[in-house]
Protein backbone atom coordinates (compact mmCIF):
# COMPACT_ATOMS: atom_id res chain seq x y z
CA UNK A 1 0.00 0.00 0.00
CA UNK A 2 1.42 3.27 -1.09
CA UNK A 3 0.82 6.29 1.24
CA UNK A 4 1.68 9.41 2.49
CA UNK A 5 4.76 9.19 5.10
CA UNK A 6 3.54 9.69 9.34
CA UNK A 7 5.48 10.71 11.92
CA UNK A 8 5.32 7.61 13.06
CA UNK A 9 7.16 5.87 10.42
CA UNK A 10 10.24 7.96 11.79
CA UNK A 11 12.67 5.70 12.98
CA UNK A 12 11.88 2.98 9.68
CA UNK A 13 12.29 6.09 7.35
CA UNK A 14 15.46 6.86 9.69
CA UNK A 15 17.11 3.06 8.85
CA UNK A 16 16.19 3.70 5.06
CA UNK A 17 17.59 7.00 4.65
CA UNK A 18 20.93 5.68 6.57
CA UNK A 19 21.66 2.71 4.08
CA UNK A 20 21.63 5.90 1.20
CA UNK A 21 24.01 8.16 3.70
CA UNK A 22 26.59 5.30 3.59
CA UNK A 23 26.08 4.12 0.24
CA UNK A 24 27.27 7.81 0.01
CA UNK A 25 30.28 7.82 2.10
CA UNK A 26 29.90 10.79 4.33
CA UNK A 27 32.04 11.69 6.41
CA UNK A 28 29.24 12.45 9.30
CA UNK A 29 28.04 8.98 9.61
CA UNK A 30 31.65 7.54 9.90
CA UNK A 31 32.00 10.12 12.32
CA UNK A 32 28.53 9.77 14.43
CA UNK A 33 28.06 5.96 14.32
CA UNK A 34 24.81 4.42 13.24
CA UNK A 35 22.68 4.44 16.09
CA UNK A 36 23.32 7.90 16.83
CA UNK A 37 22.71 9.35 13.00
CA UNK A 38 19.59 6.99 12.85
CA UNK A 39 18.89 9.05 15.95
CA UNK A 40 18.88 12.55 14.89
CA UNK A 41 17.54 11.14 11.66
CA UNK A 42 14.38 10.24 13.24
CA UNK A 43 14.10 12.95 15.30
CA UNK A 44 14.68 15.24 12.25
CA UNK A 45 11.69 13.10 10.35
CA UNK A 46 9.23 14.33 12.81
CA UNK A 47 9.98 18.47 11.09
CA UNK A 48 7.44 18.66 7.37
CA UNK A 49 10.43 20.92 6.29
CA UNK A 50 13.12 18.60 6.19
CA UNK A 51 14.73 16.95 3.77
CA UNK A 52 13.14 13.65 4.64
CA UNK A 53 10.18 15.48 7.12
CA UNK A 54 7.28 13.20 7.00
CA UNK A 55 4.98 15.69 4.80
CA UNK A 56 7.61 15.26 1.82
CA UNK A 57 7.47 11.55 1.74
CA UNK A 58 5.52 8.47 0.22
CA UNK A 59 5.56 4.88 2.06
CA UNK A 60 5.20 1.32 0.32
CA UNK A 61 3.91 -0.45 3.29
CA UNK A 62 3.63 -4.45 3.19
CA UNK A 63 1.82 -6.19 5.92
CA UNK A 64 2.28 -3.28 8.11
CA UNK A 65 6.04 -2.90 7.74
CA UNK A 66 7.64 0.19 5.68
CA UNK A 67 9.08 -1.61 3.28
CA UNK A 68 9.96 1.52 0.88
CA UNK A 69 10.48 5.50 1.03
CA UNK A 70 10.84 7.96 -1.62
CA UNK A 71 11.34 11.74 -0.41
CA UNK A 72 11.84 14.42 -2.25
CA UNK A 73 11.05 18.57 -2.76
CA UNK A 74 10.25 21.47 -5.01
CA UNK A 75 13.16 22.39 -6.43
CA UNK A 76 12.62 26.17 -4.87
CA UNK A 77 12.68 25.03 -1.00
CA UNK A 78 16.45 23.18 -1.94
CA UNK A 79 17.85 26.02 0.34
CA UNK A 80 16.16 25.33 3.90
CA UNK A 81 15.59 21.85 3.60
CA UNK A 82 18.15 20.69 5.82
CA UNK A 83 17.46 23.60 8.73
CA UNK A 84 15.66 20.86 10.73
CA UNK A 85 18.50 18.78 10.43
CA UNK A 86 20.84 21.52 11.55
CA UNK A 87 18.22 22.65 14.74
CA UNK A 88 18.39 18.91 16.33
CA UNK A 89 22.11 18.62 16.04
CA UNK A 90 22.04 22.07 18.26
CA UNK A 91 19.32 20.92 20.48
CA UNK A 92 21.97 17.96 20.91
CA UNK A 93 25.26 20.25 21.69
CA UNK A 94 26.66 19.02 18.46
CA UNK A 95 28.41 21.62 15.78
CA UNK A 96 26.02 22.52 13.02
CA UNK A 97 27.76 19.89 10.09
CA UNK A 98 25.36 19.68 6.56
CA UNK A 99 25.44 16.16 5.06
CA UNK A 100 24.79 17.71 1.83
CA UNK A 101 26.71 20.65 0.04
CA UNK A 102 25.86 20.23 -3.08
CA UNK A 103 23.04 21.81 -5.05
CA UNK A 104 21.22 18.94 -6.55
CA UNK A 105 17.99 20.39 -8.17
CA UNK A 106 17.21 22.04 -11.38
CA UNK A 107 14.71 24.91 -11.70
CA UNK A 108 11.37 23.92 -12.00
CA UNK A 109 10.62 20.11 -10.66
CA UNK A 110 9.88 17.95 -8.31
CA UNK A 111 13.05 16.89 -6.79
CA UNK A 112 13.38 12.45 -5.28
CA UNK A 113 16.29 13.06 -2.98
CA UNK A 114 15.55 9.51 -1.68
CA UNK A 115 13.96 5.96 -2.87
CA UNK A 116 15.36 2.95 -0.62
CA UNK A 117 13.42 -0.06 0.35
CA UNK A 118 14.72 -2.71 2.90
CA UNK A 119 16.59 -5.47 1.69
CA UNK A 120 13.50 -7.85 2.34
CA UNK A 121 11.46 -6.13 0.24
CA UNK A 122 14.02 -6.35 -2.75
CA UNK A 123 13.10 -7.64 -5.57
CA UNK A 124 9.22 -7.34 -5.06
CA UNK A 125 8.59 -4.16 -7.19
CA UNK A 126 8.54 -1.73 -3.71
CA UNK A 127 10.26 0.77 -5.62
CA UNK A 128 8.64 0.52 -8.93
CA UNK A 129 5.53 1.20 -7.03
CA UNK A 130 6.72 4.21 -5.24
CA UNK A 131 8.34 5.84 -8.44
CA UNK A 132 4.79 5.29 -9.86
CA UNK A 133 3.39 6.99 -7.24
CA UNK A 134 5.78 9.97 -7.07
CA UNK A 135 3.53 12.08 -10.10
CA UNK A 136 0.95 12.17 -6.81
CA UNK A 137 2.82 14.34 -4.54
CA UNK A 138 4.96 16.37 -7.31
CA UNK A 139 1.74 17.10 -8.20
CA UNK A 140 0.73 18.26 -5.06
CA UNK A 141 3.43 20.57 -4.71
CA UNK A 142 2.48 22.44 -8.70
CA UNK A 143 5.12 20.46 -10.52
CA UNK A 144 4.96 19.04 -13.91
CA UNK A 145 8.56 17.57 -13.93
CA UNK A 146 10.30 14.95 -11.62
CA UNK A 147 14.20 15.32 -11.34
CA UNK A 148 16.71 12.91 -9.46
CA UNK A 149 20.01 12.06 -9.47
CA UNK A 150 21.44 8.32 -10.58
CA UNK A 151 25.07 7.21 -9.59
CA UNK A 152 27.28 6.94 -13.17
CA UNK A 153 28.27 3.35 -11.33
CA UNK A 154 24.81 1.98 -10.94
CA UNK A 155 23.54 1.38 -14.43
CA UNK A 156 20.58 -0.94 -13.19
CA UNK A 157 19.02 1.84 -11.56
CA UNK A 158 19.33 4.18 -14.70
CA UNK A 159 17.67 1.35 -16.87
CA UNK A 160 14.39 1.48 -14.11
CA UNK A 161 14.62 5.08 -13.93
CA UNK A 162 14.59 4.60 -17.87
CA UNK A 163 12.04 2.22 -18.36
CA UNK A 164 9.78 4.76 -16.13
CA UNK A 165 10.16 7.75 -18.84
CA UNK A 166 13.14 9.39 -17.08
CA UNK A 167 15.72 10.60 -19.56
CA UNK A 168 19.00 12.22 -18.93
CA UNK A 169 19.68 15.75 -19.05
CA UNK A 170 23.21 16.68 -17.42
CA UNK A 171 25.80 15.24 -15.56
CA UNK A 172 26.92 16.62 -12.35
CA UNK A 173 29.22 16.06 -9.10
CA UNK A 174 27.17 15.36 -5.37
CA UNK A 175 29.90 14.52 -2.33
CA UNK A 176 32.20 13.55 -4.79
CA UNK A 177 30.28 10.92 -6.67
CA UNK A 178 29.40 11.62 -10.50
CA UNK A 179 26.25 11.51 -11.19
CA UNK A 180 23.15 12.12 -14.27
CA UNK A 181 20.80 14.59 -13.57
CA UNK A 182 17.73 12.70 -14.78
CA UNK A 183 13.83 14.27 -15.35
CA UNK A 184 10.41 13.08 -16.16
CA UNK A 185 7.75 15.45 -17.52
CA UNK A 186 4.14 14.76 -15.98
Amino acid sequence: MIRFATKEDAEAIAKLVLVILKDMELPFVKQVGDQETISILAEAVNDPTYRYGYQRGLVNEIDGQVAGVAFGYPSEDEPQIDEAFSRVLLARGMDDQRLFLDPETLPDEWYLDTICVDEKFRGQGVGSELLDALPTIAQREGKHRIGLCVDLANPNAQRLYERKGFVVVGQQVLSGHDYYHMQKKI
